[in-house]
């Protein structure tokens, strides 16, 4: 496997990063601004800065086909950017409608819409009013008891998936009359009027929900928690309970992010500061091992924290301190804090051949998986 593709923009979390359909450009997250940044042979160049929000911005992602960018903040806000005729980037607010903050924001496929996740216990969905010329939002509200901590779209970009802090993974209509077409009959239902729920899922142990999605085909969805475990649904059609149910418990810290790369495997990372695979089907799933270790195996601990002691043990004899110290506290992973987004890089016959991580350490790596 070809060694990752290591980008060090600045010393800086990074709440989240997008790249364009031509992977030229790449926007990041970092603190109350959108930095653009444009590949320069191998590496990132600081090119623009998208500047409009007053406090952290937690999402944001470049439409494919359009290149508009859409951004949202804690100030409880959301800008779509479009490249002006000057080359400089002109933003036009959102009425999003909410009183706390925007937890996360992604374009739907078809980029008619867009999803917006927020702490008011509302997901808002937007889209463009040609009569005013503005994005107008509607929002989805029951049965939602908490913090919307992602959100991701379906293939035919009317069911939408989020997850949210009462330990929840639900799937909602979000038809909107006049923008979307009546999607084919699925798996999650076939009359879908907006706000309809098609799924609802608890975590085992009520632990937060940090990050959903759809499969490929759009008949399955993966969630993962804060009690560490990955959970894959397949339903078996509406109002019918499920045809699985997988919940996988692994010994790693929790996952932030995950995504599909094939309909049988799965890629997540986050507090374990390393990037790991899962795959199997509706029969059973399984935690295969770590993009960066082939001889590691992530569901046996015992190792890991053998390691761990020996390594305090030896600080502690040889009382070591300086420069020393700092190689003691250099992870073994690529990411040297913890990853925050895993987004989809370059994508081939239904598969992703490679996908791109963003962290706490500034970095943001493309992985050949």
């Amino acid at each position: 496997m070809p060694a990752p593709e290591v980008h060090h923009l600045f010393h800086a979390p990074i709440a989240d990063h997008s790249f364009s359909a031509d992977r030229s450009t790449l926007a990041v997250a970092r603190d109350n601004n959108v930095e653009l940044y444009h590949r320069s042979g191998n590496a990132f160049k600081l090119q623009d800065e998208l500047r409009g929000h007053d406090k952290t911005i937690t999402g944001v992602d470049i439409a494919p086909r359009s290149g508009r960018i859409v951004t949202c903040s804690q100030d409880r806000n959301a800008y779509v950017w479009e490249p002006s005729q000057n080359g400089e980037w002109k933003p036009t607010l959102v009425l999003l409608r909410i009183n706390r903050a925007a937890t996360g924001v992604r374009w739907c496929p078809n980029e008619t819409k867009f999803a917006v996740g927020s702490g008011a216990r509302i997901i808002a969905v937007c889209y463009f009013e040609e009569e005013n010329d503005w994005w107008v939002s509607k929002h989805i509200k029951k049965p939602i008891r908490s913090t919307v901590t992602s959100v991701a779209w379906h293939p035919n970009s009317v069911l939408l998936a989020a997850g949210s802090t009462d330990g929840h993974a639900r799937v909602f209509s979000s038809f909107v009359k006049g923008i979307d077409e009546r999607p084919e009959p699925s798996v999650w239902g076939e009359r879908l009027p907006f706000n309809t729920v098609c799924g609802e899922y608890l975590n085992p142990t009520a632990g937060w929900v940090h990050d959903v999605a759809f499969s490929p085909s759009g008949d399955a969805l993966a969630f993962c928690s804060h009690d560490s475990s990955v959970t894959i649904v397949y339903p078996s059609g509406p109002e019918q309970p499920p045809q699985a149910v997988i919940s996988i418990a692994t010994q790693l810290l929790p996952f932030a992010s995950l995504l599909w790369s094939s309909e049988t495997e799965l890629v997540a990372a986050g507090y374990d500061c390393g990037v790991y695979r899962l795959s199997g089907d509706a029969n059973g799933w399984q935690l295969t091992g770590s993009l960066e270790e082939k001889e590691e195996r992530p569901g046996m601990p015992e190792q890991r924290e053998e390691s761990a002691l020996n390594m305090f043990r030896s600080m502690d004899l040889k009382g070591r301190s300086g420069g020393a110290a700092m190689d003691d506290t250099k992870l073994k992973t690529v990411h040297q804090n913890s990853i925050n987004t895993v987004r989809s890089f370059q994508d081939s016959g239904g598969q992703t051949r490679k996908i791109s991580t963003g962290g706490v350490d500034g970095r943001v790596v493309v992985w050949d998986v």
